[in-house]
């Protein structure tokens, strides 16, 4: 009878007690769509459990792991070795690492932009200014306007390291937040270039992404990305400090089941397996 009562006055205060033991996932906002579309899958699955999805940045929700306020940070790029010293400094451990989707880092194009095939060493150089008139890759006489993502997000750090070869973005380069902001900022700029998961296709196209001169274009698809084919792909991860135990470990079961890894290919990534 007294749970009863505490349970009833809990609600009326709007403090739920299973928010209590809600798992939290915190960070890449190129994931946060597919974790939301997991976590909803999972709690319609799991009657009396919560998971709590939010954004950021990879950069953020490793931080908000590394201070102890996320069960899982969302990360679009591996952990760094200075992050995990942090991990283990603080908590002891290396931490876990669940990779949970397949993504083909896209490189957005207006859809009116004449402009199909793009190598990777043009993508670079018009991304650290060298090239600056889309006339340079087969385009239109006009300049081209660079759209890129900020520093604390994973496909930033991704794009940077594995594209650019660690070198600076252009200065001329506009840091919007959020991938989804990007694809808005090119749908509605013909001269607009930029880049970011291959979900987040709306009002623009991908260009075609050749290797080097000789190879074939490809675009990300299942098989270019599965077969290796396709030049800028990644996996998407969850990190955890510990091996997740309770819920945390029923969600993590849920993503990498057939159910959950369907969930993840619906919303325009790829299976893990």
């Amino acid at each position: 009878m007294k749970r009863m009562l505490v349970a009833a006055a809990c609600a009326l205060l709007a403090l739920p007690l299973a928010a209590q033991r809600a798992v939290t996932i915190r960070g890449s906002d190129t994931m946060v769509i597919m974790n939301a579309r997991l976590s909803e899958a999972f709690m319609r699955a799991n009657p009396g459990t919560v998971v709590q999805v939010t954004g950021g940045g990879s950069g953020v929700g490793i931080a908000a792991l590394l201070n102890g306020t996320t069960e899982f940070a969302a990360a679009s790029r591996p952990i760094k070795a200075s992050e995990i010293d942090k991990l283990k400094s603080r908590f002891a451990t290396r931490g876990v690492e669940i990779a949970v989707a397949r993504d083909g880092l896209a490189v957005y194009l207006n859809e009116k932009n004449p402009v199909r095939e793009l190598t990777m060493q043009q993508v670079a150089g018009i991304y650290m200014g060298k090239i600056v008139n889309w006339k340079k890759v087969g385009g239109p006489d006009a300049p081209i306007v660079l759209y890129s993502r900020e520093n604390s997000s994973g496909t930033y750090v991704y794009f940077k390291d594995n594209v650019l070869g660690g070198r600076d973005f252009s200065a001329r380069a506009q840091t919007l937040q959020g991938t989804a902001a990007v694809v808005n900022a090119v749908s509605r700029d013909v001269n607009g270039i930029g880049y970011g998961g291959a979900a987040y296709a709306k009002g623009i196209r991908f260009a075609g992404i050749r290797k080097d001169e000789k190879s074939p274009a490809e675009t990300p698809t299942l098989e270019s990305v599965k077969s290796g084919r396709y030049p800028i792909s990644r996996f998407l991860y969850l990190y955890s400090r510990t091996a997740p135990k309770g819920d945390a470990k029923k969600f993590v079961d849920y993503v990498l089941s057939p159910a959950g890894q369907q969930i993840v290919t619906q919303v325009g990534y790829f299976p893990v397996k």
